[in-house]
């Protein structure tokens, strides 16, 4: 029996080898070369496509009416640049906790009760641990069928039983594919598993929201590869002690990337703040020493936000600045630019 060719595939940059080494040559990271099959993995991409012949630019035609689906959501609808774009993918990243579920089970709601039907797959949590938090949420969602699932197969096989017309992965961190050796969450699971939901979204015009983890420096785990597989990529931020949430486009091949939704989370969910400069300045006091009103641009509007100012007499020879929800850096060139 002749032996399966096998290669080495950092975790933490994607650099594949033909020999183990303990360290990564283009990372520098150590224990981070990890064994893999190549040819269970590249027998599933070998055998897609969709067969079709090229056709010319000007005899392709769509329907814009049909192009996207909205949610309802004005925010989200703002960021994804009008809508859910049919047969698209969507990678949202964030922090634990910080909210992602909570939106994606909200926009399956709205789509649900728009007599649209939704494919809830979730690898972390219960079908009843769904269940509990839709309860909370005030979810009713007839049209929401939820399906407890890592395996990349039974997956597959689901979405082209139902054919929903949204489909959302919870977490693609924890979805393996049964061809591939290594664990759940490493290169080429997260590889491969994108890869075959973005084939299963193109040929079967599904659209698929992904969740996917991001590490401590905040940027979404796994190979950057995942990031251009997909369509558009979603980043949702905020700090745990404040109630409000940006979700903010990092990539979108169907609108501007430079749009942000502003959210805050209730008791009962997240709700849309449609003005953010009038919640960032409800608290602001009047002809306050040290703060300043300032307008910023962000994507197709103007947002008002306030800059404190804070100055004390300095204990040492040498002065300390200090900034908060400011870069450092660019604090530091525009006061050498006031200078």
């Amino acid at each position: 029996m002749a032996k399966e060719k096998t290669q080495y595939v950092c975790q933490n940059c994607g650099y594949v080898s033909s020999r183990f080494m303990g360290r990564c040559p283009h990372c520098s990271e150590w224990g981070t070369m990890i064994e893999e099959l190549i040819e269970k993995e590249t027998s599933s991409a070998a055998k897609s496509g969709t067969g079709e012949k090229p056709v010319p630019l000007p005899e392709i035609t769509q329907n814009a009416g049909e192009e996207r689906m909205r949610t309802g959501i004005l925010e989200l609808d703002r960021v994804l640049g009008g809508g859910v774009v049919k047969d698209s993918i969507v990678l949202v990243g964030g922090d634990p906790g910080i909210g992602k579920s909570t939106l994606l089970l909200q926009l399956s709601s709205a789509l649900s009760g728009q007599g649209k039907k939704v494919l809830y797959v979730s690898g972390e949590e219960s079908v009843y641990q769904i269940k509990m938090r839709a309860e909370r949420l005030k979810i009713q969602g007839d049209n929401v069928l939820l399906l407890g699932e890592t395996n990349l197969k039974n997956i597959e096989e689901r979405l082209l039983e139902e054919k929903p017309d949204l489909a959302i992965i919870d977490s693609i961190q924890t979805v393996n594919h049964p061809d591939i050796q290594s664990a759940a969450g490493s290169v080429a699971q997260i590889r491969e598993s994108t890869n075959r939901l973005m084939e299963l979204a193109k040929q079967n015009k599904i659209a698929i929201f992904v969740i996917g983890h991001v590490t401590k420096q905040g940027t979404i785990a796994g190979p950057k590869i995942l990031e251009h597989i997909v369509d558009t990529v979603l980043y949702f931020e905020g700090d745990h002690y404040n109630t409000f949430r940006i979700l903010r486009t990092v990539k979108n091949r169907f609108g501007a990337t430079n749009e942000i939704g502003v959210f805050e989370m209730k008791d009962d969910g997240l709700r849309e703040v449609l003005n953010p400069s009038a919640v960032f300045l409800e608290e602001r006091p009047e002809k306050a020493v040290g703060s300043v009103a300032a307008a910023v641009m962000e994507g197709s509007r103007a947002i008002t936000v306030e800059i404190q100012a804070l100055v004390t007499a300095a204990n040492y020879g040498n002065p300390r600045r200090m900034c908060t929800g400011v870069d450092y850096n660019r604090v530091s060139l525009i006061l050498a630019v006031l200078e």
